[in-house]
């Protein structure tokens, strides 16, 4: 069975951007035999500049990081969103590990976005 991990990166602002980066992530997470958990995904059908939107959002994505094995971090910023993401894992004792956007380019080419 594949590990499960939870992609941890940042979505406000500049939404569109975002959810691009974190195609990326997803992808290096497949590429190295793991089953990504994204709720990024579901700023595609939820409204992340609507307050209770973006509540309903982070509360699913929290919701299923009780189920992976670890959260992997991409970025170089911690938003808010993801300092909450964190301190549910430290909690949990969920291991978390700090991906480098190198390992990201090592493994499936191409320049940061």
């Amino acid at each position: 069975m594949m590990k499960k991990v939870y992609i941890c990166a940042p979505l406000g602002g500049n939404v569109h951007e975002n959810l691009e980066r974190v195609k990326r992530y997803a992808k290096y997470a497949l590429l190295c035999g793991t089953a990504p958990v994204v709720p990024h995904f579901y700023a595609l059908c939820l409204d992340d500049s609507k307050p209770k939107e973006r509540e309903i959002g982070m509360a699913a994505g929290l919701s299923l990081l009780w189920f992976c094995d670890e959260l992997w971090q991409f970025g170089d910023e911690v938003t808010e969103g993801m300092a909450a993401e964190l301190q549910f894992c430290k909690n949990l004792n969920v291991k978390t590990r700090k991906i480098r956007e190198k390992e990201i380019v090592k493994l499936i080419g191409g320049n940061r976005l």
